[in-house]
């Protein structure tokens, strides 16, 4: 076979449903695309090796193509259903959900949702809602036999998405969705206000708390998962996030082995009992009954089938009895406080060796599917790379493919003494070679990295090494290797220089650097928050003090005493890759044991494998460390551009590639726009309005029209004359007469009532009839002074419903002029979220972008929208003393509220300044500044609103300082611009 080398693997959005697919025949992946989406299969497929140009053999547990393709047909059909009920605009919903939906699907969100994500809320949301009522009960029949063969009891759904896809995004719109639902209707059983969180360790559940809604960093906020005002009812739920650790029975008493030996029970009865220990773990949930349980990283909960006696290895019986604590901890939770559902998310939901199922079977239960390479194809994750081809040509693989195959006679045993790998470490000459071979890939993007200034100037963290090894001797000599280690001449020690200069940790002078560029971590033993092994503390004794010394440095008005090593640790590894952390400066992680789930550094690029792979699932779960993007900028086609991963040592890929490139290209640099804490003091707060309520004097009303109010109509808007006419004959003419007939007090009529109906209404919604004669007097005076007909048009096209809702918002505009100076005109503030703030800006982007002086705003730059015209506005409001400081609105979600022929829309005003007019520091003005290109009808419309509606509005209000609003038209006039508009405002108004 050919071999196929694929140059963009990206041929689908990510925010849109895949519609192209790379075709697998039964010798691998192949170029040609089919133009559909990709079924949900059972299997993962890897690139065949090239051998003296042909395959000679298939490794059966790591090799699958084609042939092995097994289609998943419940969760294919479960996809066609949610497809049809998509198209079908999502009947048979609650209003809670519709309005959910509506908001995570809105074509104009600024933060947009994958559609795997989006698909995996439809997916629960149909089966819960839907389902039944369409006629779809055997999905429920369907589940119900599926748990009652592998979890009797347990109501569990499993949502299956590649890592990097974003599962935590997924689980905070479950709970936005069950917990908006339950508060709204309590009595439908369907939904609980209720979450409970499991995850596989401390690292995880440490991350899952943006999933609470008070943390500062809430996912529902920073990824606008729900409007803001929902926020703080989603208060009122229940949240419990653990580790499925805390499952483990607790002892009540210390009791020795020999004494339990002795007792009928086997001393079981100084041990928790199950209702113990859920009293213990579910203490924060108070009373509540039947909650919702989410599984993070689910695969690891499972059940081994009764009478199962298949001898399994020491990992294998490890790996079976977590599961068996996972499981029976939620059998327990269930029997105790009841279970509503249970949703499953994982990458790679297969039940594993030792689970008493065959090793790699999905599970039933799972009803949608993204997998990695529709992941990969839709450009939301990493692609990983491995040799398909080497000039060695011995073997069934590639050297650096099938490594632990080659290497593993000659690295050390599990269970020898440290002291077997002191000394000079001499690993076997193919993991030497991958190391230099692997590391000199990297030097490339290293170097592309440290030469990029604006790289390094938007915070981002050098590229990352992983090597993950078996056990704690092969890690500390593959450590050694790497970073350095330690000589003994004579009656002192001298520091050895690691062999990859990047990633050592000698200082050159025979001593160690203060800050490590490689660091030794356990994760399993740090996931579990059990204490490390005297072992392992022994090898990495010298990095722990030197972050310690680190920690005291950096933080020095925290407790370090109260820090553990385990503590240290853990926030190093889960810091790498992240700026002003302590793992910033890492390059390279040497891990014993597998790099945890929920390890997210997005700056991986190269991954060692040094450790048996025996199945895909172990290779996706290792290689899903290096997944995760860097960049989320899409082009102009909505499209990711590529990147990827390097990979040895892990028999996995799904695009091959012929080679290592010889000069790594960079994907698009992203600029990460923040709020940085060491300018708080430049923070800028603002109302946050949904509309406008005019409170009625008690004298007449009354409207002071402006050239604002003015409505010209012209054909140009609408025609009143067509002619038809047909090739040959006769030709019609057909006109508006019909209209242009209709009584003007008809006009005044309508226009009239739609201004009641639209702006005169109590805090109930009710209508206020007793000002309509007032209306009707105003409209008519409109008609006869405002409204000018061009040749061709007439007053009685203000019939038709755009130009009637124009009319009505141009006289209500006139109507709150004339109350000028009082404090008729109110806002309408957002319900819960009434004050926006810049403290809240966190975004990354691709657009042009200007550094803001950390002196005038509190956000790291401003994002423009021009070339110049932003950059320039920025550079002037710098300069000038009367700004004390400023803020690009671009992230901020700073609205005005406005309405455009009858649609309410939203209005995103360029920048926001505080400018010094006189009143003094405790008082600045809070100036809205509009810089304006070429006038449109909706530019109008929001410049007349923000002046005559939001401005007054806000400053009756009284309660958020004194607010202005400025249009600029030319950018370098705007220093002259904002001068004379402070000058002429401080000028005392003439009577």
């Amino acid at each position: 076979m050919e071999h196929v080398v694929i140059e963009n693997p990206v041929i689908n959005s990510p925010f849109v449903e895949p519609r192209r697919h790379f075709r697998f025949s039964d010798d691998g992946i192949t170029n040609d695309i089919i133009e559909e989406r990709r079924p949900s299969s059972y299997f993962i497929p890897i690139p065949n090796p090239k051998k003296k140009g042909r395959q000679l053999s298939l490794l059966a547990d790591t090799e699958w193509t084609g042939d092995r393709i097994e289609e998943n047909k419940h969760v294919n059909e479960i996809r066609r259903k949610v497809e049809l009920w998509r198209r079908g605009g999502y009947a048979q919903v609650t209003p809670v959900t519709a309005r959910l939906l509506a908001y995570w699907t809105n074509p104009e969100r600024e933060k947009k949702l994958f559609f795997c994500q989006i698909e995996a809320l439809e997916t629960a949301i149909y089966i819960t809602e839907v389902a039944q009522r369409a006629g779809d009960q055997w999905i429920a029949n369907m589940l119900r036999e599926a748990n009652d063969m592998s979890n009797p009891g347990l109501p569990r759904m499993a949502l299956k998405m590649a890592t990097g896809t974003g599962k935590t995004v997924v689980m905070a719109m479950l709970i936005a969705w069950q917990a908006l639902n339950k508060l709204a209707a309590p009595r439908d059983v369907r939904f609980s206000d209720t979450f409970l969180l499991i995850a596989p360790g401390i690292t995880i559940r440490d991350r899952l708390r943006v999933l609470l809604p008070n943390d500062p960093q809430n996912y529902y906020r920073q990824r606008d998962i729900m409007p803001s005002e929902s926020i703080e009812e989603l208060m009122q739920a229940k949240f419990l996030i653990t580790n499925f650790h805390a499952f483990r029975l607790r002892e009540k008493a210390s009791v020795g082995k020999l004494t339990k030996s002795m007792l009928p029970d086997g001393g079981k009865a100084f041990q928790e009992t199950p209702d113990e220990m859920v009293r213990r773990v579910c203490r924060g949930l108070g009373n509540k009954k039947n909650i919702i349980v989410i599984n993070d990283e689910a695969h690891h909960c499972y059940s081994r089938p009764n009478g199962e006696k298949k001898k399994l290895t020491s990992d294998e019986r490890k790996e079976a009895e977590e599961a068996h604590i996972w499981i029976s901890g939620i059998e327990a939770i269930k029997a105790k406080i009841g279970v509503k559902h249970i949703f499953d998310l994982s990458a790679t939901p297969f039940f594993l060796r030792g689970s008493g199922f065959s090793e790699g079977t999905l599970f039933p239960w799972v009803v949608s599917d993204f997998s990695l390479i529709d992941a990969i194809e839709s450009g939301v994750v990493k692609v990983p790379r491995v040799p398909v081809e080497d000039n060695s040509m011995t073997g069934e693989q590639p050297t650096y493919r099938d490594l632990w195959e080659r290497i593993r006679e000659g690295l050390p045993r599990k269970g020898r003494k440290t002291e077997a790998v002191s000394g000079e470490p001499d690993p076997p000459a193919e993991l030497q070679a991958a190391l230099i071979s692997l590391y000199s890939n990297y030097e490339k993007y290293y170097r592309l990295w440290e030469q990029s200034e604006e790289a390094r100037t938007k915070g981002l963290t050098p590229p990352v090494f992983i090597v993950v090894c078996n056990n704690t001797n092969v890690s500390k000599l593959v450590f050694d290797f790497i970073a350095g280690w330690e000589k003994t001449i004579g009656d002192r020690t001298v520091v050895q220089a690691g062999q990859l200069a990047i990633f050592r940790n000698d200082d050159s002078r025979g001593g160690w650097l203060k800050r490590p560029n490689t660091i030794l971590v356990d994760s399993e033993q740090l996931e579990s928050g059990e204490a490390m092994s005297a072992d392992f503390k022994k090898i990495s004794a010298r990095e722990i003090e030197e972050f310690k010394a680190e920690y005291r440095q950096r933080f020095p008005g925290r407790d370090t005493d109260s820090l553990t090593d385990e503590d240290l640790l853990r926030e190093v590894m889960n810091t790498v890759g992240k700026a002003g952390k302590l793992g910033e400066h890492v390059k390279c992680v040497v891990s014993v044991s597998m790099l945890t789930e929920g390890w997210d550094a997005n700056t991986v690029t190269h991954v060692l494998g040094v450790r048996a792979f025996g199945t895909q699932l172990l290779c996706e779960q290792v290689v899903g460390r290096a997944l995760r993007r860097m960049s989320y900028a899409a082009d102009a086609n909505g499209f990711f551009a590529p990147e990827y991963a390097e990979v040895y040592g892990v028999p996995f890929s799904f695009i091959p590639c012929s080679g290592m490139p010889v000069d790594p290209k960079p994907g698009p640099t992203p600029t990460r726009v923040r709020a940085l804490e060491s300018r708080i003091g430049r923070e800028i707060a603002f109302p946050r309005l949904v509309g406008y309520r005019y409170d009625i004097p008690d004298k007449r009303l009354a409207a002071t029209f402006t050239s604002e109010s003015g409505l010209a109509l012209s054909t140009a808007d609408i025609p009143t004359k067509v002619e038809n006419a047909p090739i040959v004959g006769e030709s019609s003419i057909h006109t508006l007469d019909e209209l242009r007939h209709r009584r003007i007090n008809e006009v005044a009529f309508r226009l009239a009532k739609l201004t009641l109906e639209r702006y005169f209404r109590d805090d109930d919604g009710n209508d206020k009839p007793w000002l309509f004669p007032q209306l009707l007097d105003i409209a008519k005076t409109w008609l006869a002074t405002c409204v000018t007909c061009k040749d061709g048009t007439f007053p009685q096209l203000l019939l038709l419903i755009d130009f009637a809702h124009d009319a009505a918002d141009r006289i209500y505009k006139a109507i709150v002029q004339s109350s000028a100076g009082t404090p008729a005109l109110k806002p309408i503030l957002r319900p819960y979220d009434t004050v926006g703030t810049t403290r809240y800006v966190d975004f990354d982007t691709t657009r042009p972008v200007y550094p803001a002086h950390e002196d005038k705003c509190h956000v790291s730059h401003v994002v423009a929208d021009t070339d110049t015209w932003e950059q320039k506005t920025a550079q002037v409001l710098e300069e000038m003393d009367e700004v004390d400081r400023y803020v690009k609105n671009h992230g901020l979600n700073f609205t005005i509220p406005y309405t455009l022929l009858g649609e309410e829309r939203g209005y995103l005003p360029d920048f926001i300044a505080c400018v010094d007019d006189g009143h003094g520091p405790d008082d600045r003005l809070n100036l809205i500044i509009e810089v304006t290109g070429e006038k449109k009808k909706d530019k109008v419309a929001k410049v007349a609103t923000a002046r005559t509606l939001w401005i007054p509005a806000v400053n009756n209000h009284g309660g958020f300082g004194r607010w202005a609003f400025l249009e600029i038209v030319d950018p370098w006039n705007a220093g002259h611009c904002i001068r004379a508009f402070l000058e002429s405002a401080s000028q005392p108004t003439k009577e």
